[in-house]
């Protein structure tokens, strides 16, 4: 009699799930935040397959020595919690820059609770720190236990409002979490209710994100998702509101999370991610290709880049520039690097050593892991990267940086 139940129950849950698939609507293209002048469509969405025969030299390159303009060095204020983890970042309507990162006696613990704080540009000063969300007001909203919480990414939704979505725990570890969202109109000074998103029509487990969105032409967003029970790989979740009304998989087998992408068109969109490969495998940077807006996915080459199962950060400036902050090394995250590809170039090369403590022994050897970057004027970057589990440090880079150290690359290809 179990079984007939059980069998009836996934029936059910299979039809249901059909109709939830019928009703999709149409995929719109993706929004392309800057257009780059000069920079041919067709190399725009060039095949990223090819990427990976020019970084070789990532993998021993030094620091591009730079003198100035500097770098503006901070860190996130403190709040005496003991550990801190995965801090991100969005830009505010006023040019202030709004941070957000999980603190707690440990990652997974009750006491966790994800933290708030505004970047002044004008006095280079944070605000006080206030709470956004913990696992007693999250319960409460959910109306479901939580256990622990985690991994917040804020986000612009078409009408202006800011959209935080984090991990919640229920059951197990992290492989059994599931996303929920919070909604401010104010700029993050206050925020509704916490709700969930359904992404799965069975068991709504195993979904969690870590990387920016992005935006679709309709309005909707496009969430990077991941998952860790059973197979682990990359999702891209349409989100409209607190729903989400589709999903693609981004990556196949057990070995690609984290996804971070870049938006080359209004149709191609390269992904980057984190990799956790078996440790027979090669330790580099998994990539995958959309040419249809997100509709579909293939495999591509990998970025022959160390990675030692670390999270990313991307980022593309408005003059056609990208970015990715990562460990460029195959076992540890003692080691974090800025790494630049300009336009019409298919080579990525590291502008700046952020931190590395490779001269150390193991047992000091400190972790540098979790970036994230954002732009706040199209030119400029903010960086923000955990510090050993006990702090969140704050980069900023103007951009007279950016372009002093793409002029003294080409100085030293010249002189070649």
């Amino acid at each position: 009699m179990s079984r007939l139940l059980t069998f009836c129950f996934l029936l059910l849950a299979s039809i249901l799930a059909y109709l939830h698939i019928d009703r999709r609507p149409v995929w719109a293209p993706f929004q392309v935040a800057h257009s780059v002048e000069g920079i041919a469509r067709s190399e725009q969405s060039r095949n990223l397959t090819e990427v990976g025969k020019s970084v070789k030299e990532l993998k021993n390159t030094g620091l591009v020595k730079t003198a100035q303009p500097s770098l503006r060095m901070d860190w996130l204020p403190d709040t005496s919690a003991p550990s801190v983890h995965a801090a991100s970042l969005i830009s505010l309507k006023n040019g202030a820059v709004r941070a957000f990162w999980f603190a707690g006696s440990r990652e997974g613990a009750p006491d966790v609770v994800i933290n708030t704080a505004v970047f002044d540009s004008q006095t280079s000063r944070w605000s006080t720190p206030t709470v956004v969300m913990d696992r007693v007001r999250a319960e409460k909203g959910l109306s479901r236990y939580i256990a622990k919480l985690g991994n917040p990414v804020p986000a612009r939704m078409a009408d202006g409002r800011l959209q935080l979505f984090f991990v919640t725990v229920s059951i197990g570890g992290w492989a059994g979490s599931s996303i929920s969202s919070v909604i401010s109109d104010d700029e993050g000074l206050t925020w509704g209710q916490p709700q969930r998103l359904i992404s799965s029509p069975l068991t709504n487990m195993s979904t969690l994100v870590k990387s920016p969105a992005i935006s679709f032409t309709d309005g909707r967003l496009g969430l990077p998702a991941y998952h860790e029970w059973i197979g682990r790989f990359g999702e891209l979740l349409r989100i409209e509101e607190n729903r989400v009304i589709d999903k693609r998989r981004m990556s196949a087998g057990r070995g690609a999370i984290q996804p971070v992408v870049f938006v080359d068109s209004a149709q191609d969109v390269g992904a980057f991610f984190r990799q956790t490969r078996s440790s027979s495998q090669v330790k580099q940077i998994p990539v995958s290709e959309t040419k249809d807006a997100g509709q579909s996915w293939t495999t591509a080459k990998d970025l022959e880049i160390p990675n030692p199962n670390a999270a990313l950060a991307a980022l593309t400036l408005a003059n056609g520039m990208k970015l990715m902050v990562l460990n460029n090394i195959e076992v540890g995250r003692h080691r974090l690097v800025m790494v630049m590809q300009e336009p019409h170039s298919q080579r990525w090369q590291v502008i700046q050593v952020i931190e590395d403590d490779a001269s150390l022994v193991n047992g000091l050897r400190r972790e540098f892991s979790y970036p994230f970057l954002i732009s706040s004027n199209g030119d400029d970057a903010h960086l923000t990267y955990t510090w050993d589990r006990k702090k969140i440090k704050h980069i900023y880079f103007p951009a007279a940086w950016f372009k002093y150290s793409a002029s003294s690359l080409k100085e030293k290809e010249s002189q070649r």
